[in-house]
């Protein structure tokens, strides 16, 4: 059995890592090699908004290095993902195209919903313990340089993700002109954080109980437990025990704990505000036991490789994930669910009957379904503006799993389910999608107009519907003794567009009986 040699690189806000996997069906993911430089590319962005000409030559001879390491390895494949933190920095395409010029890698910047994705995959590559961790109220806090993420689950469901600017290295930076006047840094670091904390908590834990927490980010905490506290191979440790690591870090200096953990002074000085951020959460939560997988994100990087090319089985379906967060933000702005289960049906039926003609594959199939699941989400706001009011809470709102450009494909597919659809070229001129891209964008939102076309008394109708491919006819055929005359009326304004996307009309067929 061949094996792939695989290397995921990691370019973070204070740290750039390579890690080299191998990988079979037979023997999984097995990592052979890890190489780790420290670069404060965060550092840079938080406090000037750019990368330094300094960085940016020390990123281009580390990447440089690791070229190098992977011809040695013989490395059949790569990925190399910037955090999203570096987003913030404006000048980060130049530096990153330097880079490329220079060293042949090029780095992609991941979206903040990717990233934690990314993170969730590392830890899902433990199958038996994830599995069984999940079944209870859990919660995952993955601390970066710039932002924090929370994911929490209930009953092997994921209920929510959100996305916090108060990274390690960003309160850090913040807090640097009062660090050294005062001895209640702790208290800072709390007052800092804490609203958003509250809020979080007000929104999504109400009567939720969190027994545990999944700790990501930090891999000297996961050091310091498994050496200093005993942490076994089961990685899972009490808040006590956890709390009496913190207790004899975040009182000391940098300068101390530099000496007596013997790590750099400048992770030192992210170190406290790290520890603070977990211990906060876990208080608000009320969690008794926190399990530190000891993952990263060039792990979750290697699984997501080996998973999309059928090297390895996975037991999780992690595209259930992704429409479970939209259902919740769909329940959050009060859809109605009867009917978006109904339109969804017909969505994936006319979607898998005509395979052959749109020529789109699962991910089309996925980015339909949310777009089905989140269509009537603008009515929260507006009734008058569904429209541009959906649009708005898809695009300010995270979807794990979901890029940047995907979450924009959905918004415009439901907008343009109730506005006249923007041809290519009339569009934003701010927007990023190409031409290939918008094609879909057409295609799915035709879809969808039939589909909801179907249901537009909410009455659900058209539940027991067939769709029949012949010649030129899409013929939906509905089991039903109720009056249709109301969607057959909006399917033939529908038809129009749809016969222009695919050159074949929708036509509604009530089903004979004997």
């Amino acid at each position: 059995m061949a094996v792939t040699i695989f290397a995921a690189i990691d370019v973070g806000s204070y740290e750039v890592s390579m890690d080299i996997y191998q990988i079979s069906p037979k023997i999984g993911i097995e990592k052979i090699d890890e190489v780790r430089s420290r670069i404060e590319l965060g550092h840079d962005t938080y406090t000037n908004g750019k990368i330094s000409y300094e960085s940016a030559q020390r990123l281009g001879e580390v990447l440089g290095d690791f070229s190098r390491i992977m011809k040695e390895y013989k490395v059949t494949s790569y990925r190399a993902c910037a955090t999203s933190t570096l987003q913030e920095a404006r000048n980060v395409w130049i530096v990153l195209e330097q880079v490329y010029q220079r060293t042949g890698i090029r780095v992609e910047i991941l979206s903040n919903s990717e990233q934690r994705f990314f993170g969730y995959k590392s830890i899902a590559a433990k199958e038996a313990d994830f599995s069984k961790i999940i079944q209870k109220g859990t919660a995952i806090i993955e601390i970066g340089g710039g932002n924090v993420q929370i994911s929490l689950f209930d009953k092997d469901t994921l209920v929510t993700t959100q996305n916090f600017k108060m990274g390690s290295l960003r309160i850090r930076e913040r807090l640097l002109s009062v660090e050294k006047e005062t001895i209640y840094y702790e208290k800072l670091v709390e007052e800092l954080i804490h609203n958003d904390i509250l809020s979080f908590k007000k929104l999504h834990l109400k009567e939720r109980k969190v027994d545990n927490i999944i700790l990501l980010g930090d891999f000297f905490i996961e050091k310091l437990l498994v050496s200093d506290y005993g942490m076994g191979e089961s990685r899972t440790v009490s808040k006590a025990v956890f709390m009496e690591m913190y207790e004899r870090i975040v009182h000391k200096s940098a300068e101390q704990l530099s000496v007596e953990l013997g790590i750099t002074l400048e992770y030192a000085s992210i170190l406290v505000p790290a520890l603070i951020i977990y211990r906060v959460f876990a208080d608000e939560m009320g969690a008794q036991n926190l399990w530190v997988p000891g993952t990263q994100l060039n792990d979750g990087i290697a699984y997501d490789y080996a998973q999309g090319r059928r090297l390895i089985r996975s037991t999780h379906n992690f595209e259930n994930d992704i429409l479970a967060c939209a259902q919740n933000i769909a329940k959050r702005y009060m859809s109605s669910k009867s009917h978006v289960r109904a339109v969804l049906k017909v969505a994936e039926t006319i979607f898998d009957s005509m395979r052959r003609v749109h020529g789109m594959g699962p991910r089309e199939r996925l980015l339909l379904q949310i777009a089905v699941i989140l269509h009537d989400c603008g009515k929260y706001i507006s009734m008058s503006e569904v429209a541009k009011c959906s649009y708005e809470i898809i695009m300010s709102t995270e979807i794990i799993g979901l890029s940047h450009a995907e979450r924009e494909m959905i918004a415009n597919i439901v907008r343009f389910n109730n506005e006249p659809f923007k041809y290519y070229g009339e569009a934003d001129s701010k927007s990023t999608i190409d031409r290939d891209t918008y094609m879909v964008i057409g295609k799915l939102t035709a879809i969808l107009r039939v589909a909801n076309a179907l249901d537009r008394s909410h009455k659900q109708k058209a539940e027991n519907v067939k769709v029949q491919l012949q010649d030129k006819e899409l013929v939906l055929v509905i089991d039903t003794q109720e009056n249709l005359l109301l969607e057959e009326g909006l399917l033939t304004q529908k038809a129009d567009f749809f016969k222009e996307m695919f050159n074949i009309r929708p036509v509604l067929r009530r089903k004979k009986r004997k």
